[in-house]
């Protein structure tokens, strides 16, 4: 884990400026730490970007009380597990990173509103779709059967085109990360989702 070591200080450093009137904490890969429009995306939710790059969902538990120590969120949204299995692990252990996460989550701010964006679709990992498939499915069976205050945000389905592959106008040249257009199919359907909800 020590080479997140920078971009972690980087976060505990901002949060010393700006933790106390963030209202919604947005946590996870650069998926996450890329989206340069977040804070006009979500303007309403008074958010902040804790995403650190190249952050796997085990990243993101292991550091989680160090990123955290300054905010009192309203709301916690997710976005994690996508580098987990790109770098070879199971969905299995995705899992357990996830239930390790509701706990820390839990001890740390209670039962607040939490949202769990599903694993994307990648071009570029298209050869272990059904990972990720099989991923976002015991999450969200996890989610479900739990019944309490995490949501699953589906965006997964809104990625794929009609012949069941991802829609290349949302990801960048890479395959991988997300295109200006992705992000605003994202932010659409992560409001639309905690407006229903809240």
């Amino acid at each position: 884990m020590y080479w997140y070591e920078d971009e972690v200080k980087r976060l505990e450093k901002e949060s010393l400026e700006i933790g106390t009137g963030s209202e919604t904490v947005f946590y996870g890969s650069s998926s996450i730490r890329l989206w340069i429009s977040l804070y006009d995306d979500f303007k309403a939710l008074k958010p902040v970007n804790l995403g650190f790059g190249g952050s796997t969902l085990a990243a993101c538990v292991w550091f989680f009380e160090r990123v955290m120590a300054s905010y009192q969120p309203k709301r916690l949204i997710v976005y994690a597990g996508d580098n987990d299995l790109g770098d070879g692990r199971n969905p299995e252990e995705v899992f357990i990173f996830f239930q390790q996460l509701v706990v820390k989550t839990k001890k740390r701010f209670g039962d607040i509103p939490c949202y769990f964006i599903s694993l994307k679709p990648s071009i570029s990992r298209w050869q272990m779709i059904d990972q990720f498939k099989y991923t976002n499915s015991l999450i969200e069976n996890e989610i479900i059967k739990q019944n309490d205050n995490w949501q699953f945000i589906d965006i997964f389905k809104v990625m794929i085109d009609p012949g069941g592959k991802p829609k290349k106008e949302n990801y960048l040249y890479d395959g991988l990360h997300l295109s200006e257009k992705g992000y605003q199919l994202w932010k659409q359907v992560i409001n639309d989702h905690i407006n229903a909800n809240h």
